[in-house]
């Protein structure tokens, strides 16, 4: 690796993400990873599906949701995938300061997106007293819900780890990959969520 590419961003190639050996791997390796979440989630969307009736005389999902704040929590979290993009176009760009001024503002929605969600949650368990043991619909529901939030707040931690570390090192071949795959987990949290918002809300709403 070039000593100057570390250090003057002038002389980084246009995707400084895929430059080297490593971003490739890293590239790659997230890919697999991704596709072991999948089935996971793909595991926990057909148990939820498979047990979304099974109330036990409890809350059903029409009484439960309210599609306003779901709706919003959506607009956060796709957002947060937008200005993630203009990350990564400012990265290869060769703009530090944009680039983590757009990811400083994805973490902020992304936190505004958990807020939200905890407040969901507590709503449900102090209103309706619907809670992960209340039936096998709370289990699978607070499962697949959090299982989902779990991912965005390690999402969010990763981006605060890779931030810090790397505030005053500026853009180089070492940290480009680090960066965008980051970016291409957020994407996929979201996309999930899409699917969440989907399957859980809008089916669970309509009956």
């Amino acid at each position: 690796m070039n000593h100057d590419q570390l250090l003057n961003p002038k002389s980084l190639p246009h995707s400084p993400e895929k430059a080297t050996l490593e971003g490739k791997n890293k590239f790659l390796g997230l890919w697999f990873f991704l596709g072991g979440e999948t089935v996971l989630f793909a595991s926990l969307f057909g148990t939820f599906i498979a047990l979304r009736n099974s109330t036990a005389g409890g809350p059903s999902s029409e009484e439960l949701f309210g599609l306003e704040l779901v709706f919003i929590m959506t607009v956060l979290l796709l957002t947060s995938s937008l200005t993630s993009v203009y990350a990564m176009y400012h990265m290869r760009n060769h703009d530090f300061k944009k680039m983590q001024l757009w990811l400083g503002i994805t973490g902020l929605l992304g936190l505004s997106f958990l807020g939200l969600e905890i407040y969901e949650f507590t709503h449900y368990i102090t209103e309706y007293g619907f809670t992960f043991r209340s039936s096998a619909f709370g289990s699978a529901f607070y499962t697949l819900v959090g299982f989902h939030g779990g991912h965005v707040t390690f999402g969010i931690a990763w981006l605060i780890v890779i931030m810090i570390r790397n505030a005053r090192r500026g853009l180089n071949l070492y940290n480009a990959p680090k960066f965008n795959t980051f970016s291409l987990y957020w994407h996929y949290i979201d996309v999930v969520w899409v699917f969440v918002f989907t399957v859980v809300y809008l089916m669970g709403k309509v009956g």
